[in-house]
Order: structure tokens, then sequence, then C-alpha cells
């Protein structure tokens, strides 16, 4: 399952930007009890990787951008575009590294996608 290092992300419509991200990554996320904060699970207990949430948007609270580790650039930006997000900057390679592209969800974040190739050719 895809990982981040570590996020939060302000959003408007927490039921909105759970349904995204359910389905593009397969991440487990719940309303922490009556709070207004919803726990994101990305991955199995044990398996690398640092867990996040979602928190409504406030002003002057910023917005992060952080780099999902996939299998596959192409699918994933097929995933995210079939339920309503988009790209921002297309894939392109990172010599000796992957290929990368920026996407936007439905709320408006943007994050990256990287897929891991050291034989990555240069632009």
């Amino acid at each position: 399952m895809p990982r981040v290092v570590h996020f939060e992300y302000a959003v408007d419509d927490p039921k909105r930007a759970s349904a995204f991200y359910q389905n593009v990554f397969g991440w487990k996320i719940q309303q922490w009890g009556d709070q207004p904060y919803w726990l994101v699970g990305t991955g199995a207990e044990g398996q690398p990787g640092i867990d996040g949430g979602l928190m409504p948007r406030q002003p002057n609270w910023p917005n992060v951008v952080n780099t999902v580790d996939v299998a596959s650039v192409d699918a994933v930006v097929a995933a995210i575009e079939a339920n309503g997000g988009k790209v921002v900057v297309p894939k392109m390679p990172i010599p000796g590294v992957g290929h990368l592209a920026y996407c936007q969800d439905t709320e408006g974040n943007i994050f990256g996608i990287m897929e891991a190739d050291p034989n990555a050719p240069a632009m």
C-alpha cells in the first residue's frame, strides 16, 4: 500500500476527502471520536511509515505537499482522475530516481506521486 512519511491535510469536506483517499490509495480513514479530526491509516502496523490525519481547513493554516511512493505513476494518475482529482504537473523523469507527477485532490491539496526507477532517463 502506498505510504508517506508524515502528513496532515486541511480539507473543506472531510467526507469527500476521505472517499477520495480511500478510493485512490486504499487508506483507512475514521473520525477521531467526536473531534473534527479524521485519523488516516496508510498501512499495516509494523510496516515502515507514519500515519496522518485530515482536519477542517482553517484560515492561515498551511496546506502540506507530500510525495507518496507508488508502484505505477500511470495507474495512480488514472485512479486520481477517476475519483475527481487532477494532474497539475504531468509525469516526468527524475534521472536515476524515478518518475514523478504532481496532482491535486478533490480538496485542492497538491501532492506528488513517485514511481521508483533507477533507470529513469534524463529529460
